[in-house]
């Protein structure tokens, strides 16, 4: 299991034109792994559930209601390998609903989580990538992951998130999709990984 780290780390996240997460799975050294666990959040707004962070839609949002800290947990039926993060926030959209301090915490259930990093946000728009070390390990294996939003920007009550993006590390051989061509349409990006 993952040692706490309980590392701070200040975030100038790059814009979504520079930074995408879908890059890194085209070239094959990630896969997206987040369709392969359950979502719960901690409150939302009705509407505004996980089914809206998980659209592939930047126009769309899970907006919490209630107190903080605002929880996403995601939790896999058996241990998986997670390498990364990527958080989709608009700062120019959102003002005061944009999480400035996150929390990334692992575990096996609800009762043995153990915080990997705290992560500071400073108006953030576009994708924020969250590396999940566990020392010097590349990527941590574990049954549960929880996103924690701590505090939103202009000290703001709910929060948004657009989306998130769970990466798993891929072993052995690299394939590039490019190697065989532009992949575009629904039906190619349905076989465009093996499970």
């Amino acid at each position: 299991m993952a040692a706490s780290m309980d590392e701070d780390v200040s975030a100038n996240p790059v814009p979504s034109s520079e930074e995408d997460p879908l890059a890194e799975e085209r070239l094959g050294f990630v896969r997206e792994v987040g369709a392969q666990a359950v979502w719960s959040l901690s409150s939302c707004k009705p509407g505004f559930g996980v089914e809206r962070l998980r659209d592939n839609i930047m126009d769309t949002y899970w907006q919490s209601d209630g107190q903080l800290p605002h929880l996403v947990n995601i939790q896999f039926h058996k241990r998986t390998n997670i390498s990364q993060i990527y958080i989709y926030t608009d700062y120019k959209l959102d003002e005061s609903y944009t999480p400035s301090r996150i929390s990334i915490r692992s575990g096996t259930n609800f009762n043995d989580l153990q915080e990997l990093q705290v992560m500071d946000l400073t108006e953030p728009t576009g994708w924020v990538q969250i590396p999940i070390k566990d020392g010097n390990v590349k990527s941590i294996r574990t049954f549960m992951l929880q996103i924690a939003v701590i505090s939103n920007h202009q000290n703001g009550r709910d929060t948004h998130m657009r989306q998130i993006r769970i990466h798993a590390p891929v072993e052995g051989k690299h394939y590039p999709l490019e190697l065989f061509g532009k992949f575009g349409t629904v039906d190619f990006q349905k076989f465009a990984t093996i499970r």
